[in-house]
């Protein structure tokens, strides 16, 4: 709980501050709603237009008092007076109207923009980006953060705009109108007002910190609901009822805070808010019996002292509703300013690369960037002849799937080299270069669209025979016919209505249908039962004709067949050599672990 106010103190004192460097970082993000320009523009022109107008009403609404009693300045009827109402609300309603719709095609088309960069952006990062990032983190950038900025863009600007047209327009017709009591409104009122925004924002702490307090005893409940068996299971009924009814008397003890001070601030508005403002009606009363002032100059005083102090604790909230949207334009940025791995504009049309095969780890040195303190890799070297098999074998953390992660480029490597048709794959064009490759993961990821979409993933473009091919050749196309709606089967988020086997020959039918002239496959029937690996290994077996393939296994007999097989161990190859030539090495690793598999206990 303490840890959770301390973190909560530092994002408090992180809220960004205003500064002129700030507002031009910030200013950037306005490129988004740059193709809209005369549309916002416009709309600025029309919220200027319709706050001069709305200031006509109090003005409006004193002449008619004044033209009731007979004392109008102007000579003018009540009911010309409401012609000009009606002409006048007509206006603003239109103007209004133009405004929010102008506003919103500003806000909607511009977010739309900033959203679809942020994605594009996100999708062509590397990997270490996402390794090094909080996925909630990116996805409150994505929702929340933007959120802000569409609250700013549709509403806050217009409205913070509006509030200082209102005070600037306001104070002047006051000055013309009635200088005296200008003066004595100035001179109090704002004062009282600025008062109150700093007393709301000290309220507003407590009720968050409430809040909080109040999360806190619903994350117990949370816990307990869902470890209900442990608590059950180790008679922890009463401690957990003991737990819950801490948080709950912390929670009481916030609340009753906030609540008294939610009644003092109450006492303050009714006491000096209201005491400042009859103050000025009381003065303009006099002013009233000594003939100095109008009954109708008098309520349109008082009207347009409302409409100020409303419009000065307006622009305490919007500014601190700006400060939280440079605070979102931030961390915005922060993404969009990331150097990306692959261009999203250009990843359509990059045209796969003319490779065979022939792959070649020169010396290569890899530490991992999130762990750079541990050397995964050391002067690792092998060559892998196009069209031919090889197996990497080893114990976990030997560094064998990181061969594979380093071939997909997914990181830099720290010294040597990695070649495929004599060509260093860093000297090649991203894209261009996956285009040749197809992995089978040992956990396959669906999405969460139907079989079809899915298989299609392999190659967007493919037709429907095709697809059905991929699948017949995946030993996949029988379950999939089983199916009532087959290809257009609903597959569930990340594939949860197929069964491990079924989902391993979808993955294969998308390499299939990918075509590859490289297959790595990550221990792909590692987690199967046996009838489910024999299925999927003769599907592996037609995809594997003809590629270049490297198989990460833990089960050896899935690799009996393959031209050359590396162990692997602490980042170097110990062994070499086909499963016959391995098994003949007294005391080798590769005959320990085979010792281990093929023979009975």
């Amino acid at each position: 709980m303490g840890m959770r106010r301390r973190n909560n103190a530092e994002e408090e004192d992180k809220r960004p501050r205003l500064s002129r460097e700030k507002l031009v970082q910030a200013a950037r993000i306005f490129r988004f709603i740059r193709p809209y320009r005369w549309a916002f523009i416009f709309g600025m022109f029309l919220l200027f237009l319709s706050s001069l107008v709305f200031m006509l009403f109090p003005f409006l609404t004193g002449l008619m008092v004044d033209t009731a009693q007979g004392k109008a300045q102007y000579p003018i009827t009540l009911k010309q007076i409401g012609w000009i109402l009606l002409i006048v609300l007509g206006a603003q309603g239109f103007v209004s109207y133009a405004r929010i719709y102008l506003f919103a095609i500003v806000s909607e088309k511009g977010i739309a923009d900033l959203r679809q960069a942020l994605y594009q952006k996100l999708v062509s990062l590397p990997i270490v980006f996402f390794e090094q990032s909080r996925v909630g983190d990116l996805i409150s950038r994505l929702t929340s953060d933007v959120e802000k900025l569409y609250s700013a863009f549709s509403i806050t600007l217009a409205e913070f705009f509006r509030q200082i047209i209102i005070l600037v327009v306001g104070i002047l017709f006051l000055a013309l109108r009635a200088p005296g009591l200008s003066l004595i409104m100035l001179g109090t009122f704002p004062i009282i007002v600025i008062g109150a925004m700093f007393f709301g924002r000290f309220i507003r702490k407590l009720s968050k910190e409430r809040q909080e307090e109040l999360a806190g005893s619903n994350t117990v409940v949370n816990e307990t609901i869902q470890a209900i068996q442990a608590v059950k299971a180790f008679t922890n009924e009463f401690f957990e009822a003991l737990r819950y009814g801490r948080s709950i008397d912390r929670m009481v003890k916030i609340a009753l805070n906030y609540a008294r001070w939610r009644a003092l601030f109450s006492v303050f508005i009714v006491t000096f808010l209201f005491g400042a403002l009859f103050f000025i009606i009381w003065e303009g009363a006099y002013m009233v019996q000594n003939g100095t002032m109008s009954v109708g100059r008098l309520i349109e005083f008082v009207v347009y002292t409302g409409i100020l102090g409303g419009a000065i604790a307006g622009l305490g909230n919007f500014y601190t509703e700006i400060l939280g949207a440079i605070g979102a334009t931030e961390r915005i940025r922060e993404i969009l300013d990331e150097v990306e791995e692959v261009s999203v504009a250009n990843a359509k049309t990059a045209e796969r690369l003319p490779l065979k095969g022939n792959i070649r780890y020169q010396n290569v040195q890899f530490s991992y960037p999130t762990r750079k303190d541990v050397q995964v890799l050391q002067g690792l070297s092998f060559e892998v002849k196009a069209g031919s098999k090889i197996a990497l074998v080893g114990t976990s953390g030997a560094g064998k799937s990181t061969i594979v992660q380093l071939l997909l480029k997914f990181y830099q490597i720290d010294g040597g080299d990695i070649k495929v048709d004599g060509r260093s794959i860093y000297d090649m064009d991203t894209t261009a270069y996956r285009r040749n490759m197809a992995i089978v993961p040992q956990e396959v990821i669906l999405f969460g669209g139907t079989i079809r979409e899915n298989i299609l993933y392999g190659k967007p473009g493919a037709t429907d025979a095709e697809v059905i091919e991929a699948a017949r050749q995946a030993n996949a196309w029988e379950f999939i016919q089983s199916f009532p709606d087959g290809l257009d089967t609903i597959v569930g988020e990340r594939g949860v209505k197929l069964s491990g086997g079924q989902r391993q020959r979808i993955a294969i039918a998308r390499a299939i249908l990918k075509d590859p002239a490289i297959l790595l496959l990550d221990e792909a029937t590692s987690s199967l039962d046996a009838e489910s690996e024999k299925t999927v290994q003769d599907a592996l077996n037609k995809l594997l004709e003809g590629r270049t393939s490297i198989i990460i296994a833990h089960r050896l007999a899935t690799i009996r067949n393959v031209d050359q097989i590396y162990v692997i161990d602490k980042g170097q190859i110990i062994e070499q050599g086909t499963h016959e030539e391995l098994s003949l090495i007294e005391d080798g690793t590769y005959k320990s672990l085979a010792k281990l598999q093929f023979e009975p206990v």
